[in-house]
């Protein structure tokens, strides 16, 4: 398995998707009930192949990733080349920017001494995918990048 299973609820949602995955492979569903039973491995190595495949439809779409804590915000663009980062750090501890009041601040604060803002850009590797799915890993969410190209007119001004 190169990704991660879906969850449960994940699989639920992409029943249909997964009658189609069985029916390519000419599995019906009471042989798929009957591999559940008898053959557990099978089924789950179908899932894991499933969940891959599910998983390199939405990560070949990426364009943007976002990933907030307390005080930092990352903000990732995804192009076939490069990861390009626009990193946020709050220097002041009493405002959490993942609350609304906090981000709030931070909105009317950017100019601030306490805010600090700084870009990176790294090489893709080999495996642009696996390097997406490792940032999602680690909490970030994909989107469409709005917030990123509010913070690029930023740093560009």
């Amino acid at each position: 398995m190169k990704y991660a299973r879906l969850t449960k609820e994940q699989l639920e949602e992409m029943h249909q998707e997964f009658i189609n995955f069985l029916a390519t492979q000419s599995i019906t569903a009471e042989e798929w009930e009957q591999i559940k039973k008898e053959k557990p491995e099978a089924a789950e190595e179908e899932l894991d192949i499933f969940s891959d495949l599910i998983w390199e439809g939405v990560l070949n779409k990426v364009e943007y990733l976002e990933h907030f804590s307390l005080n930092q915000m990352f903000l990732f663009q995804i192009t076939t080349a490069t990861i390009n980062l626009i990193a946020v750090k709050v220097e002041n501890e009493a405002i959490d920017i993942t609350t609304r009041e906090g981000y709030a601040w931070l909105q009317n604060n950017l100019m601030d001494d306490s805010v600090n803002i700084f870009t990176s850009t790294k090489a893709m590797s080999d495996d642009r995918n696996k390097d997406i799915f490792a940032l999602i890993k680690q909490g970030a969410n994909i989107t469409k990048g709005e917030l990123y190209g509010f913070f690029e007119n930023v740093v560009q001004d």
